[in-house]
């Protein structure tokens, strides 16, 4: 397929948009997903590897880090 297309003015604008919008949901959750997440109780060397996960994400430095 070598027949390449150039994007239009309307759509770069659009991506670009997009892009910086960031992540967001894509609905509410319901009252019944709602109830199950507030009852899910997590054992606590779960809680204590996510804490140490996200501290360790926050500090990493050089290629592939996300700002």
């Amino acid at each position: 397929m070598s027949d390449r297309t150039r994007p239009s003015a309307d759509t770069r604008a659009a991506e670009e948009q997009e892009a910086r919008r960031g992540p967001v949901a894509d609905r509410e959750p319901t009252a019944d997903e709602e109830a199950l997440a507030e009852g899910n109780d997590l054992p606590d060397s779960v809680v204590e590897h996510e804490k140490e996960m996200a501290e360790r994400g926050a500090k990493q430095k050089g290629e592939g880090r996300i700002p």
